[in-house]
């Protein structure tokens, strides 16, 4: 479905990603982990067309999407999810599922999505998406708009940024029913054990390169409980 083919991109000529290949196939769960500085974030924005590699080839169903525009992307089927959702003010969200859709839903269709994805759809239907908001809140009204859109390939960019844990946790379970919320394939950016363990591949990426592409039960016994014995104080 996806592939990226020698995917090079530096900034301030310093190099975030070296030669990548990557295949990913389709009606996948995959969650893109690593450390810090490691490329995850520019990857997934190089595949939206946010940024623009210095040179490789990105293909979307077969077709060369490399120099395709972001609205381009997006008329093929893909989505993305900021770290920090936008709000718009005086556009409620019954308004934001309709533009999303780009068909004029009815409230009863966007009151079944936002259902779907733990919020009381006649609490927040005619809510404005603005700071009265919060994080979690913005979080699953930001997947009801992806998952109404009903795209072949969304990309979330660390979903669990700038919520608490209460919501983190229930955010959880929408992205358990994420292949019945979003039929196609999936990309969760995350450090978050508790997504990785629902990933179909786990790819490890470090220093711009991809390390390792695993299932999630692979590399939660040899990375995560690697690293709990590496953090373990000798008495």
């Amino acid at each position: 479905m996806l592939e990226l083919q020698n995917i090079c991109f530096e900034r301030d000529n310093k190099k975030i990603l070296d030669n990548i290949n990557l295949k990913i196939d389709s009606n996948q769960f995959i969650a893109i982990t690593g450390p810090n500085g490691s490329g995850k974030s520019t990857m997934a924005k190089i595949i939206m067309g946010i940024e623009k590699p210095d040179s490789g080839k990105i293909l979307f169903k077969g077709q060369d999407i490399t120099d395709l525009k972001i609205e381009e992307r997006a008329e093929l089927g893909i989505s993305f999810a900021f770290q920090q959702p936008v709000k718009f003010k005086g556009i409620t969200v019954y308004d934001l599922l309709k533009l999303a859709s780009k068909k004029n839903i009815t409230k009863k269709e966007a009151c079944e999505i936002l259902s779907k994805v733990g919020l009381c759809a006649k609490e927040y239907v005619d809510r404005e998406v603005n700071n009265s908001l919060s994080g979690g809140e913005l979080k699953r009204i930001e997947i009801a708009t992806v998952a109404v859109r009903k795209t072949k390939l969304t990309i979330f960019d660390e979903p669990e940024a700038g919520i608490d844990l209460w919501s983190f946790s229930n955010l959880t379970e929408i992205f358990e029913n994420m292949r019945d919320l979003i039929k196609g394939t999936t990309i969760v950016i995350s450090h978050q054990e508790r997504i990785l363990e629902i990933a179909d591949k786990v790819i490890l990426m470090k220093s711009g390169e991809v390390d390792k592409v695993t299932t999630s039960e692979d590399f939660l016994q040899n990375h995560i409980e690697t690293n709990k014995k590496c953090c373990k104080i000798k008495k």
